[in-house]
């Protein structure tokens, strides 16, 4: 039976129903939209139905069950007992389903997650494989005109790019902001035509393997208003100190203290109102959270983002992220396009 396996049975007080997609791909490999797994201290057993059948016969060391399509009302059927389930996933009518089904719940929370939240060797190499290609795509898109092109236009390139360069797919909604759409972290690219002296966020990555990376930049069309200029000098300040935070032992609050004190002492604490980071694997958004309110501790191989942003509304936005891997001393960068202001025609 495989290691990961092994290590949450360690961490189980009864069997658990896993029904959240990334984590069955995470203990299995197996990739389905419609999937469980039940793990108790002899077995591994994965329920999918008909279309994912051949797929799943070839998965090692589990015993698949042809479902019907309706899986968890399927499930009320096959099985009876205790079992832990992932309360942050099962929705309310599923549980309903199961629990009628004579099952006896027990919620569980973040068991997978623990674990995923530490890398092992080959998770990081495919992360540093899909990082590389995200630079490789801003060092192309640098090098072309923005100035005169739309949000949404900006946004298709990028994703073309990820795609050129070997991405199975982008790991997220790119997010193109120019000028005033900047002060919004999750701007949708839209029809804003990119105009001189302004910054542009980027906010990027690529998916490969199964696995993601992330990475924003911000770019300036010319000479940048003067409280603009200065909001990109101190959150590069920030980001700088976030990362050399970001280390093994470290609280994850702390690492984001650490980035949030200097853009609190220049005057910028309101406008920075999302937390620094969090951590990147097969979903995006994963633990650890680096965020004031964290009860995470960072360990080594956490792979994280650190993304410090400040946002001046009517004006534009500034937002700095790398994705760097946590280790015992000065973590491992893993976005290496600049992070000095890029100025783009």
């Amino acid at each position: 039976m495989n290691a990961r396996v092994e290590k949450l049975r360690q961490k189980l007080e009864e069997p658990l129903l896993v029904t959240t997609p990334a984590n069955v791909r995470y203990l299995t490999g197996f990739v389905s939209s419609n999937a469980s797994l039940v793990l108790d201290e002899e077995r591994v057993r994965l329920f999918s139905d008909f279309r994912y059948a051949e797929a799943a016969r070839d998965v090692p060391d589990v015993e698949f069950v042809e479902t019907r399509r309706e899986t968890v009302e399927h499930l009320a059927e096959l099985l009876s007992g205790t079992f832990g389930f992932e309360s942050t996933h099962v929705t309310y009518r599923n549980y309903e389903i199961l629990r009628a089904g004579g099952l006896d719940l027990v919620p569980r929370v973040g068991l997978i997650e623990e674990l995923r939240a530490v890398k092992d060797e080959d998770e990081l190499e495919k992360i540093r494989r899909a990082a590389a290609v995200t630079d490789q795509a801003y060092a192309r898109l640098a090098e072309e005109r923005f100035v005169g092109r739309s949000e949404r236009e900006l946004a298709w390139r990028m994703n073309e790019l990820l795609h050129e360069l070997g991405a199975d797919e982008p790991a997220f909604e790119t997010i193109v902001a120019a000028g005033a759409n900047g002060a919004r972290p999750h701007a949708d690219p839209g029809d804003r035509v990119i105009e001189q002296g302004t910054t542009i966020v980027i906010d990027a990555g690529a998916a490969l393997d199964g696995y993601c990376s992330d990475c924003t930049r911000t770019f300036a069309t010319g000479d940048l208003p003067e409280e603009l200029r200065r909001a990109y000098d101190v959150c590069l300040e920030a980001q700088l100190k976030g990362v050399g935070a970001a280390r093994s032992g470290v609280d994850a609050k702390q690492a984001d203290a650490a980035a949030r004190e200097v853009i609190d002492a220049a005057g910028f604490g309101e406008n920075f109102g999302h937390g620094l980071g969090h951590g990147v694997g097969i979903d995006v958004h994963e633990a650890p959270r680096v965020a004031p309110t964290s009860a995470d501790t960072l360990a080594a191989n956490n792979v994280v983002t650190i993304e410090p942003g400040i946002y001046l509304e009517g004006i534009g936005g500034i937002r700095i992220e790398d994705l760097v891997v946590v280790t015992d001393r000065e973590p491992e960068l893993l976005s290496s396009f600049p992070k000095e202001l890029t100025v783009v025609s």
